[in-house]
């Protein structure tokens, strides 16, 4: 009993150890399974504790075998530290951590486990991430994709010269400013060497003078020895003038060495007198070869340097002449001549004070600005042709890309029109009395021509996804009855190669949610097509977990688990690539063109969801995919109950568009066997005539005919005739420009070719009996109406974008909901006022910049197409009718999205 309560306190005491870590701590044992977790883990992967413990550690990162060595570097060596992985969280949100990993062990010092601590360094990457976002909120450029990247790099370059351009001009404005100043200076220095010469030349005369005396004085005291004292006096006199003679000398030669520039005086005769250490250094020469020259021999252009000498002497001073002085080894310095003249007593002009002062680096660097302003406009010169090219590219790039389309429309139009009717017909002659053989034959033709058509839906879902093009709806549908119906396709198969089929469905996922299930069915279909087509034996199980639910959204994991071949692990990372397959014999045994799995990755990826494999060779494999769908009410599910056959069914009247006789023959055939009445027009301009004569409950229109096609009929139809009868497209060319067009002219709805008879039917009267569907949904919500909106007003924005975008940090979801309120309000005034004065450029560009923040705070994609459209008007510069009510309707969005974004954030503020 003592023992079990000091094991309990002993693990009371760890868990306290582990939960004392703000960190994420797990403890596993030496196979990596999980023994013991703190709340930081749960918190990271979005686990219980109860499915953690037992569970296998490196499932959680990204890179599992990264994970796996960095435990077994910590076995080996007792420790690691700081090994970079990311956590993948339950709902597919990735953390970036570094490992620690500390080995424990027994008594006789055999490891028993570790204990790993994660630390989160998201806060670390937050700084760049938020640096990018308002890079790209301040710059927004929704065209940049599609900008040449040589575009991108001239444009930095340009930016690039001019900073340099304007911190050189800048260079200069100080250089210039500096080199007035030294002229100041000069002019201040040459004004006290001219006082200082006059001193001088005053101190000489006047030493010539008492000198003169002092000799009179001297040769009177020879004849007048008896006055001795009178002598040493005189003797006196004459050594105190000659220390005040030394002494001006040594003052004027400190004033002449005072000068850090080359300085000289000259006397009349163009001979220098004097000079200081500066013209000494500049000229290579010593003093005693330059006391005595001629002061011309020292620059390069002597005849020049003469004319300015003499300048001086006309003229009394002369300022920044230019000149340069040649050193004796052949070194130049350019230099400003700077010159005055110097008087005796009488003013009679003695000499010229001359002061070079030295310019050779203030030539050099107006020389480089100078190059340097050469070389910028030659770059800006580049980058403009560079910024054509781009723009020249980019229009290559979008033909190229519209040509890809037309040609991707073209041939699916010219393949889909005969296997419209070869596998229409085989299904028709299938319905008749055949022997066996014919049975086989023809069972021979519907499988090719299904496989057929498959490939070329594979090719263009592939070109829609690649190009951005594909488009999701956003329809409530069943889960569960959905994914049931879809997964009966594949019972016969099974059954035949003697597979089971399980399916595993959580009844927590509400009944209705809202998606695409025509893409969910696609994914599902090549993944269960998949594991049927590769396994022989066992299991195929399908199943289908909610992960998260909050009161908007749900996540499901959905996954598909086979017994068959599996996959080699080399060849797991290639297997989302586009025509991959797990070995190059995989074709030839088992069919398929390898493009099935890489549009499932992009169908996930592209919808928000993340899709992983696991695959061991001979045993099988698993693939699991997330997915994100809105939450809604149970009147959803209105809409697939009403769709069923009712005796008003047998009365409806078709009138088909169709010009080809064999796809005519097909659509009566399938036509006649629904039980419904039907006319055939083999143009638009039939079509419009029969239409005239006689009323029609759905037309069926196909859109490549001669004389009026089915666009023009349609057009025509809607616009001239002012008719609402249902259009059913028929199309060989499911791209998405004609399926655009379908919709602008007023079509209801399209259907591929060939035709499905069971798509077709469910077409015609999903169709036709919407109406009632409108009107039973108007009655089930006529009484809540009026509560709804009293209520509540609908919200135009959804925090959850953000909320990840900042990974939960209120204080940035602030800063980013404060920049939003900052300036839209801003820009919607400068959209007005633009508009008001028909500054088109300003208007689209403030709707340009708009435009990115409505994703960013989660508003409705219709407000952004909003934006889109004002600036559209604004580059067309024509058809703008209508574009102000737009403005307006804008203006109201952008005031209940700042009054919704002030509430949370103030909201948000109250939790700090």
């Amino acid at each position: 009993m003592h023992i079990e309560i000091i094991n309990n306190q002993v693990s009371k005491y760890a868990r306290s150890l582990i939960e004392a870590s703000l960190d994420p701590t797990i403890s596993i044992n030496i196979e990596g399974k999980i023994t013991n977790v703190n709340e930081a883990t749960i918190t990271i992967t979005g686990m219980n504790r109860d499915r953690l413990i037992g569970s296998n550690y490196f499932d959680y990162f990204t890179e599992p075998q990264k994970a796996r060595e960095a435990c077994q570097e910590a076995v080996v060596n007792g420790f690691v530290t700081d090994s970079a992985l990311t956590v993948r969280h339950i709902d597919g949100k990735l953390s970036d951590v570094l490992l620690h990993a500390t080995v424990y062990k027994d008594d006789e010092g055999n490891a028993e486990g570790i204990v790993l601590v994660s630390r989160d360094i998201a806060d670390q990457k937050w700084a760049l991430d938020l640096k990018n976002a308002n890079k790209e909120l301040a710059y927004q450029n929704d065209e940049k994709e599609k900008r040449a990247a040589e575009l991108v790099i001239a444009n930095k370059e340009l930016a690039f010269q001019n900073t340099i351009k304007e911190k050189r001009a800048a260079e200069l404005v100080i250089a210039n400013k500096e080199l007035a100043f030294q002229n100041d200076e000069k002019e201040k220095r040459a004004a006290e060497l001219v006082i200082a010469n006059k001193e001088l030349a005053y101190q000489n005369d006047e030493k010539e003078k008492r000198a003169t005396e002092l000799i009179t004085a001297n040769k009177e005291l020879l004849f007048q020895n008896k006055e001795k004292e009178k002598r040493e006096i005189a003797n006196k006199e004459l050594t105190a003038l000659n220390n005040t003679a030394k002494f001006d000398s040594q003052y004027s030669l400190s004033l002449i060495e005072a000068s850090q520039d080359p300085l000289v005086t000259i006397n009349t005769e163009g001979k220098i007198t004097d000079m200081n250490e500066a013209l000494v250094n500049s000229t290579g020469m010593t003093r005693h070869e330059l006391t005595g020259s001629n002061f011309f021999d020292y620059f390069t252009q002597q005849q020049k340097a003469r004319e300015v000498y003499l300048e001086v002497f006309e003229k009394g001073s002369v300022a920044d002449s230019p000149l340069t002085i040649r050193h004796k080894d052949g070194k130049l310095t350019d230099v400003l001549f700077n010159g005055s003249v110097y008087k005796n007593d009488k003013g009679d002009v003695i000499g010229v004070v001359i002061v070079a002062r030295d310019v050779t680096e203030q030539k050099k660097i107006a020389t480089e600005l100078i190059e340097a302003r050469v070389f910028a406009e030659l770059a800006t010169e580049i980058a403009e042709e560079a910024k054509k090219n781009a723009e020249s590219a980019t229009i290559v790039a979008e033909n190229a890309v519209k040509a890809k389309q037309q040609f991707l429309s073209n041939m699916s139009h010219e393949i889909r029109t005969p296997m419209n009717a070869i596998i229409g017909f085989t299904k028709v002659l299938l319905k008749t009395e055949l022997t066996s053989k014919q049975k086989e034959y023809l069972d021979a033709i519907k499988t090719s021509g299904d496989a057929l058509i498959v490939l070329i839906n594979d090719i263009l879902d592939l070109a829609k996804v690649d190009s951005g093009k594909m488009i999701f709806e956003k329809t409530p549908f069943k889960m569960k009855s959905s994914l049931s119906a879809m997964l009966h396709l594949f019972e016969t198969k099974i059954q035949e190669k003697n597979l089971k089929l399980v399916k595993e469905y959580d009844n927590k996922i509400p009944d209705v949610l809202v998606g695409d299930p025509v893409r969910l069915h696609q994914i599902i279909l090549n993944l269960v097509s998949n594991a049927v087509k590769f396994t022989s034996k066992g299991n195929i199980t399908v199943s289908v977990y909610l992960l998260y639910e909050d009161h908007d959204k749900v996540i499901i994991e959905f996954s598909v688990n086979d017994t068959g071949i599996g996959i080699p692990e080399n060849k797991i990372e290639k297997i989302f690539e586009n025509f991959q397959q797990a070995s190059s014999g995989t074709s030839r045994i088992y069919g398929g063109t390898g493009l099935g799995l890489a549009i499932v990755k992009q169908l996930v990826e592209s919808q928000g969801g993340t899709i992983r494999v696991k695959s061991t060779l001979d045993i099988g494999s698993t693939f699991s995919f997330t997915l994100s769908f809105q939450k809604t009410n149970s009147d959803a599910e209105l809409e697939n109950e009403l769709i069923e056959l009712d005796t008003e069914i047998k009365n409806i009247k078709v009138l088909v568009v169709e010009d080809i006789p064999l796809n005519q023959l097909l659509m009566k055939t399938l036509l006649d066997d629904f039980g419904f009445h039907r006319d055939i027009a083999e143009n638009g301009k039939i079509a419009i005539e029969k239409l005239k004569e006689k009323k029609y409950d759905i037309v069926l229109m196909d859109l490549q005919m001669p004389e009026m096609n089915g666009f023009e009929a349609t057009e025509y139809i809607r616009n001239t005739m002012n008719l609402k009868i249902p259009i059913i497209a028929l199309t060989a060319d499911v791209t998405t420009a004609d399926l655009a067009k379908c919709k602008a002219v007023g079509m209801n709805d399209y259907l591929a070719k060939p035709v499905d008879e069971r798509v077709l039917y469910s077409k015609i009267v999903g169709i036709l009996k919407k109406p009632k569907l409108a009107k039973l949904s108007a009655k089930l919500n006529e009484n809540n109406e009026v509560k709804d909106n009293a209520d509540k007003q609908i919200k135009c924005i959804d925090l959850v974008y953000l909320n990840q975008r900042t990974k939960s940090n209120p204080t940035l979801m602030m800063e980013m909901i404060a920049l939003y309120l900052a300036q839209t309000p801003s820009l919607m005034n400068t959209i007005k006022q633009s508009l008001a004065e028909k500054n088109w450029t300003l208007l689209g560009a403030a709707a340009h910049k708009m435009i990115p923040s409505f994703a960013i705070m989660g508003m409705s994609p219709d407000f952004e197409n909003m934006a889109k459209k004002i600036q559209d008007f604004a580059l067309a510069q024509e058809k703008t009718e209508g574009i102000a009510e737009l403005v307006l309707e804008l203006e109201k969005i952008c005031i209940q999205a700042c009054t919704e974004l002030q509430e949370e954030f103030n909201t948000i503020k109250k939790t700090l």
